[in-house]
This record gives structure tokens, C-alpha cells and sequence, in this order.
């Protein structure tokens, strides 16, 4: 195994999870949040809209859309600049 960081605390951790054990909980609520949003929503709007509807980091929010299958947020995948404009337009996919 390799020795990670981890994208929601900075502490390094060695697993094959996206986070690490003391994040694993929140990082799987926040990913709910998002994919009901998503699911109730469909993906339109800001990424800021639905950090405000669903309280969840827009940094995490970002990570979760560039990597939608490994979190279950089937149909999502969007490579980096895609998200980056997602971010500050209103985009409906």
C-alpha cells in the first residue's frame, strides 16, 4: 500500500479508501448529500448552489464530480477543467 494524503484532513493515512479512517464517516455522509441532491436536481446550476443546499464542501463536492463512479455518482465523471467551469457557470448536463 502506498502512503496517501488525505483530501479532507491532510493527514496521511495508508488504505485503499479515498480518505482517511477518521474521515471515512463525514466522507460518506457528504457524498449522500450530494448524490440525493443530484438525483432530486440533476446537475445544474453552481457547484456553490449545491454546497449551499447540501452543506458540503465545494472542494469535496469538486473531487466527488471528477471521480463519480468511484463515489456511486454514476454519470458524472468530469475531467478538471470541466469542473472548473462547472464551478462558476450555470451548466446543465
Amino acid at each position: 500500500m502506498e502512503l496517501k494524503k488525505c483530501p479532507r484532513c491532510g493527514n496521511f493515512y495508508t488504505t485503499e479508501l479515498e480518505v482517511c479512517q477518521n474521515c471515512k464517516t463525514n466522507e460518506s455522509l457528504d457524498v449522500e448529500k450530494v448524490k440525493g441532491y443530484i438525483e432530486q436536481y440533476g446537475i445544474s446550476g453552481s457547484i456553490e448552489e449545491i454546497a449551499i443546499s447540501t452543506g458540503v464542501n465545494v472542494k469535496n463536492i469538486s473531487r466527488y464530480l471528477k471521480s463519480g463512479q468511484s463515489y456511486g455518482i454514476s454519470g458524472t465523471e468530469m475531467s478538471s477543467s470541466e469542473v472548473e467551469g462547472f464551478s462558476g457557470s450555470e451548466v446543465n448536463l
